[in-house]
């Protein structure tokens, strides 16, 4: 007899089709049947070991985060309900070209510093690995939700070039050929790059053409954030497309959105230069988070010069006034790379989190008003949180635009991505909010999307971007990664100011056949893995 029966679902397929009616059979971890209410009549229902009544709940797909930052925090924190509790069930991480594999021992410590805003130093975490295969493996020993990893473009530049503004020698090139082959050979789905980041944003065009062409042959894809967001965000949106145009490489854009006051309302012009590209038969996607305000380091906005040498080079410079006075130019005054090429609006940042205890009043205020409080000027009130807390420091960015949201996410390219940072005293609800926001708030209020487009979005379509073949829809022979919700209760419960409050109406997650979330409590259920990349 097989394991579990859900009955009476209203299955949500993830195709985009018309929900129906069904009794769905669960075992060894995958979907063995589906008997639809129709078929049912008149015969016997199927039975199991286990039955669910899921009277009155939404079957689906589990939902596929592809822009995660839980690259440590899938290993910190084995409860992970963040994600779970939204019905998550897999992660892509290895996000914006910096993560922690492959490296050796310089490049991970100097990793570990420039991301700590991101996931923590890690020295709650053993390291013990250096390669992607080996980060691999280390998930397979038992982790909360699924995961498949980017080769981080900025991390291999690190280990071949260093934290210099340079272009790479024909050695160092080959060397980063080598590294991101052998990321995706050990399993890794595509490459990313954090092109706003140092070193990633380093990199001309020419060199990421060639690493783009290494990710084609092997069936991966490639996953930028773009040299801006702000000023210039069209062009960087355009040169994306043609760099993965000339090598041959699917593209899927990271947290795609047009922020900042000149892009208000621009939104059509990016999806029509998208429209183009898939009209003339590129393999484009994107993800976006359903909310207007950003979330970064405060040392991310910094000018990219500012960065060579690594986290201890901006540390040094920021120490000498000239220097840093420099530094405050070009973030107030000419608007750095950094920062979108937009001048800093010192209040609209928001300190969402610091890693050093003496520096946490400042957390929930803007920078302004961290500076007005002290009766100083905000690049000072900057300058001392990037020094005392060692590029520690999360923000927010409110510079977003909700009529850009809700356009780019009606796209028929795009997909769901939490862009959740997990650390901090208050960061972006994103992180626990993200997927319950679209069901609740974009589907159930504003109508911005059917029920069934957006699980579509959510599930087959960051599936079918990852080549998985056997993941993304209520199929039988599919792997068991579900979620029950409820349609008419299902929302985030994380806000701006209490941004770790799970969401409601999601009683059921599936992963691996297993309850990881049961009458709406976690389990001691640890069935995700990592998923590598299908070979080509």
């Amino acid at each position: 007899m097989e394991e579990l029966v859900i009955r009476d679902a209203d299955v949500v397929d993830g195709s985009g089709a018309d929900s129906y009616r069904a009794d769905v059979v669960v075992d060894g971890g995958r979907i063995v049947s589906i008997v639809k209410e129709a078929a049912a009549a008149g015969c016997q229902r199927p039975r199991a070991r286990r039955e669910l009544d899921a009277e009155g709940l939404v079957l689906s797909p589990g939902f596929i985060d592809m822009h995660a930052h839980s690259d440590l925090a899938l290993l910190r924190d084995p409860d992970h309900s963040a994600k779970l509790a939204q019905g998550v069930t897999l992660e892509v991480v290895g996000q914006d070209g910096l993560s922690y594999a492959p490296v050796d021992d310089r490049t991970l410590a100097e990793v570990r510093r420039a991301i700590t805003g991101w996931n923590g130093y890690g020295d709650d975490v053993d390291l013990d690995w250096r390669t992607v295969g080996e980060y691999l493996d280390r998930l397979d020993r038992g982790i909360a939700v699924n995961a498949a990893y980017l080769v981080p473009q900025g991390t291999v530049r690190a280990m071949a070039v260093g934290w210099e503004d340079r272009p790479a020698t024909g050695a160092e090139l080959d060397r980063m050929r080598r590294l991101v082959a052998e990321g995706l050979e050990q399993g890794a789905v595509g490459l990313s790059s954090g092109l706003t980041y140092t070193p990633g944003m380093y990199a001309d065009d020419a060199e990421l053409t060639e690493l783009c062409r290494v990710v084609a042959s092997y069936g991966g894809y490639y996953c930028p954030h773009h040299r801006s967001y702000g000023a210039g965000a069209l062009e960087a949106y355009a040169e994306m497309v043609e760099l993965t145009r000339k090598a041959g490489c699917p593209l899927h854009l990271a947290h795609a959105t047009m922020n900042f006051g000149v892009n208000e309302g621009r939104a059509p012009e990016l999806l029509a230069l998208l429209d183009r590209a898939l009209d003339a038969g590129a393999d484009i996607t994107l993800d976006s988070y359903p909310y207007t305000p950003g979330c970064t380091t405060l040392a991310a906005l910094l000018p990219s010069w500012a960065g060579e040498g690594g986290p201890e080079g901006i540390l040094t410079r920021l120490a000498d006034p000239a220097t840093a006075e420099r530094v405050r130019h070009d973030l107030e005054v000419t608007g750095s790379d950094g920062c979108h090429g937009v001048p800093v609006e010192w209040d609209t940042i928001e300190i969402s989190g610091v890693t050093a205890p003496a520096l946490a009043d400042h957390v929930g205020r803007t920078v302004r008003e961290s500076a007005d409080a002290r009766g100083e000027d905000p690049w000072t009130t900057a300058r001392r949180l990037l020094v005392e807390d060692r590029l520690g420091t999360t923000i927010l960015q409110h510079v977003g635009h909700e009529e850009n949201v809700r356009a780019i996410m009606r796209h028929r390219a795009h997909t769901g991505g939490s862009d959740g940072i997990l650390r901090g005293a208050k960061p972006h609800p994103r992180a626990y909010g993200t997927f319950p926001r679209y069901l609740g708030h974009y589907v159930r209020e504003a109508g911005v999307l059917t029920l069934e487009e957006c699980v579509a979005h959510l599930t087959a379509r960051p599936a079918a971007r990852l080549r998985l073949p056997d993941r993304g829809l209520v199929r039988e022979g599919y792997r068991a990664d579900l979620v029950l919700f409820d349609p008419d209760t299902v929302a985030s419960g994380a806000t701006f100011a209490e941004p770790r409050v799970l969401p409601a109406g999601i009683p059921f997650v599936l992963v691996d056949g297993r309850l990881a979330i049961e009458d709406g409590r976690r389990t001691d259920v640890l069935a995700g893995r990592a998923v590598r990349r299908t070979p080509v």
